[in-house]
């Protein structure tokens, strides 16, 4: 009982702050429980505004930047997306809460413990159309392409070609990009546009 009220508290702090602005993103986070998908040696909140450890230097991100990157993003049911950089599974969860089981999420990690942790968590879920891949040579997962929407965790240098090369025509992807600063891109690729966002941290994209 005391974890719903938390998440309920947390999801009323998103929505006050403004991050968190429609129905179905505020649904998911009603429904996906952070706290299935942190550490159980973890003693800080697993409902706190912040980033929390998931092991190998990697993190579960903070709430309000997800939910931040997941309204940019827009995501509509039956969307085929690719979650890149899904840690301990908690967007690839969300993503599939949002496309609903007509859609199809795909999620990619590099760090083959974080494979195994991410995929017992969603697990956890009825998400029968959702999985987590671990990540190969190149980035993204080109056998699966394209795709309606990409969501990105980690930070590049400048956004990946071979990303968006694997969008669909008019397919959007939402991405942080570390230079002095580092600011969440979101990527059209349909009006070749980008709109730029400062004030988020992120570890660095590997590959």
């Amino acid at each position: 009982m005391l974890c719903c009220i938390y998440m309920e508290n947390l999801v009323r702090l998103l929505c006050e702050r403004g991050v968190l602005k429609t129905k179905r993103v505020i649904s998911a986070f009603q429904t996906i429980d952070r706290k299935e998908f942190v550490l159980h040696e973890d003693k800080e909140n697993p409902y706190g505004d912040y980033p929390l450890s998931i092991g190998d230097e990697q993190t579960i991100s903070q709430p309000t930047t997800v939910a931040f990157m997941l309204e940019l993003l827009a995501v509509a049911k039956k969307d085929k997306i690719l979650d890149v950089g899904s840690g301990s599974g908690w967007t690839t969860a969300l993503l599939a809460h949002l496309t609903g089981t007509k859609g199809k999420v795909v999620g990619v990690e590099i760090i083959p413990k974080l494979v195994k942790l991410g995929s017992g968590n969603l697990a956890k879920y009825d998400f029968p159309h959702a999985e987590i891949f671990e990540a190969g040579e190149t980035l993204g997962l080109p056998v699966e392409a394209p795709f309606d929407k990409i969501l990105v965790s980690a930070a590049d240098e400048s956004v990946p070609q071979e990303l968006i090369d694997q969008l669909k025509v008019g397919g959007t992807m939402v991405i942080p990009i570390q230079n002095a600063v580092c600011k969440i891109h979101k990527v059209s690729r349909t009006e070749n546009k980008i709109e730029k966002y400062e004030g988020f941290r992120f570890v660095p994209l590997m590959h």
